[in-house]
């Protein structure tokens, strides 16, 4: 099976060698790095194309955000699944894609995903928050489900037929486009117990108080375009997140 693993990044070099450095320790090996610089002004590009080994493509041009970017991305993706590693993200340990490819193996399944850990953006080794996403059934989506948008990983052909991120969504396009796919009834998928990426806190969602009323906004058009609920479903969605506080144990 072979990955196509995509980058966003844009003025990223305390951390972008960091991430392609664990795409590059994985156990297995059959996989295209696909990065997307923003036309960076630090010295990320430089830092990319010093660690870029032949299963890397580099793409260094202006775009309208992250959205965007990964769109750019995955249209170049050749593999049979595609997966996101963010610059400023780690894979949790050097088998996340070995534990996926047995995933698809085992099934007909279109797609997988795991549990996601927030560290500390100049800290990694302490841990704020667990996210652990358990097994999944569409009921759950209009409680406010979702799985963690870093960890999942998509069969290629399933992005050609439903669709990328939408950019109409700033903000929100990771949640919609989870509705999407997981709002399909005939798609199958694998859920996997453990922790398959490691997130540093500090998001665009977070950064200030419009950005967050912004991304509510969009959540709620989300959630009304998928039929997935209505107030309840952002709300609930929205107070999931407490018990992430009180599952911690330092790494």
């Amino acid at each position: 099976m072979k990955f196509s693993i995509v980058t966003a990044v844009f003025n990223r070099e305390k951390t972008i060698g960091q991430a392609i450095e664990c795409l590059q320790r994985q156990t297995h090996s059959e996989y295209e790095h696909i990065i997307v610089d923003g036309k960076s002004k630090d010295s990320t590009l430089s830092i990319v194309r010093d660690r870029a080994d032949g299963r890397t493509i580099v793409i260094s041009e202006p775009d309208s955000g992250i959205y965007d970017a990964l769109n750019k991305g995955m249209a170049l993706a050749t593999g049979d699944v595609v997966g996101l590693l963010h610059s400023d993200d780690m894979f949790a340990s050097d088998q996340v894609l070995e534990r996926v490819a047995g995933a698809f193996a085992t099934d007909d399944i279109d797609g997988v995903y795991g549990d996601l850990e927030y560290v500390r953006n100049d800290a990694t080794a302490r841990l704020l928050r667990r996210w652990r996403a358990g097994h999944f059934r569409r009921e759950r989506l209009r409680r406010g489900w979702m799985p963690p948008h870093p960890t999942v990983f998509l069969r290629r052909d399933l992005i050609e037929q439903y669709g990328d991120y939408d950019t109409a969504y700033r903000i929100a396009a990771d949640y919609e486009a989870m509705l999407r796919y997981f709002s399909v009834p005939h798609l199958r998928w694998s859920y996997i117990p453990e922790v398959l990426v490691r997130m540093r806190t500090g998001g665009a969602s977070n950064q200030s108080f419009r950005n967050m009323i912004r991304k509510s906004h969009e959540d709620y058009r989300s959630i009304r375009r998928h039929k997935a609920g209505g107030v309840s479903t952002l709300l609930l969605k929205n107070i999931s997140k407490i018990n992430q506080f009180f599952s911690r144990e330092e790494m």
